[in-house]
């Protein structure tokens, strides 16, 4: 995607945007077409290092035995110890754990128990430590190194809907550092799609509170109004005849990792 493009939809969403007590979001919609996503090849499920941080911090949670535990104390945002997944069979609390925080990080010696402790409640909720994001570690992995890593990771799904929504970034970080994001996501989906840039609709920038401006095409809001007074024309000029309906696009997408950046 043309990177000049970014910049100004990225200056023009933000000098249209109401001035807010905290401090919004920028995402990435990415609408798909083309694709069939009862197929598992063309499911999107992927996890994508960025080059820069999203603007916000990223919880972290590992899930140890005693190999880790003390890197556990330091090193991420929370912790839970193998002699401590009992206390979670609690379903609230276990809830209230996956909540708490982006990312679970599991030892893998101990996944057997996690998955006792925890999966009925993680699963559903796709909090599962995940080999993809390199969030289940062995014995004598460095949780620190990991930590900062998932400060730059993305999830991208598009598993039953052919949309990829993500956040990229904050109003308040550099644009130039929102504009590689958006390029890293975009370029990622390009090179892993089927049928590459042929699978990608179009694509919008909003933030938390705001419409969704195109890249490169008509706005959101634009486009829905312009739709609606072509109806109204249709109407008005052959008033016995019906529109006729759209026909709705299969969509689709790959189960892929994303290479983390050398």
């Amino acid at each position: 995607m043309n990177k000049k493009i970014i910049q100004e939809t990225l200056a023009k969403l933000k000098k249209e945007s109401s001035k807010r007590k905290f401090s919004q979001t920028v995402e990435l919609v990415v609408n798909l077409k083309g694709l069939d996503l009862k197929k598992p090849e063309h499911q999107v499920h992927a996890y994508v290092q960025l080059h820069h941080s999203r603007g916000k911090p990223v919880k972290v949670c590992a899930l140890v035995g005693p190999e880790l535990l003390e890197q556990a104390k330091t090193d991420v945002d929370g912790y839970v110890g193998v002699d401590d997944f009992g206390k979670h069979q609690d379903k609230m609390l276990a809830k209230k754990l996956a909540n708490s925080y982006d990312y679970f990080v599991a030892q893998a010696t101990i996944m057997p128990k996690l998955a006792t402790a925890f999966g009925r409640v993680f699963g559903p909720k796709g909090k599962m430590p995940n080999p993809k994001a390199g969030c289940v570690v062995p014995p004598n992995a460095n949780l620190k190194q990991l930590h900062e890593k998932l400060q730059k990771t993305v999830k991208l799904l598009a598993l039953t809907d052919p949309i990829i929504h993500v956040a990229i970034g904050t109003e308040e970080m550099a644009d130039d550092a929102v504009v590689d994001n958006i390029q890293v996501v975009y370029d990622w989906l390009v090179h892993h799609l089927p049928q590459g840039k042929d699978n990608i609709r179009n694509a919008f920038i909003k933030m938390s509170m705001t419409k969704s401006y195109s890249l490169g095409g008509k706005d959101e809001e634009t486009s829905k109004k312009d739709k609606k007074s072509k109806k109204v024309e249709v109407k008005e000029e052959a008033p016995e005849e019906s529109a006729p309906e759209e026909s709705k696009e299969s969509t689709d997408v790959v189960d892929e990792v994303a290479e983390e950046e050398a």
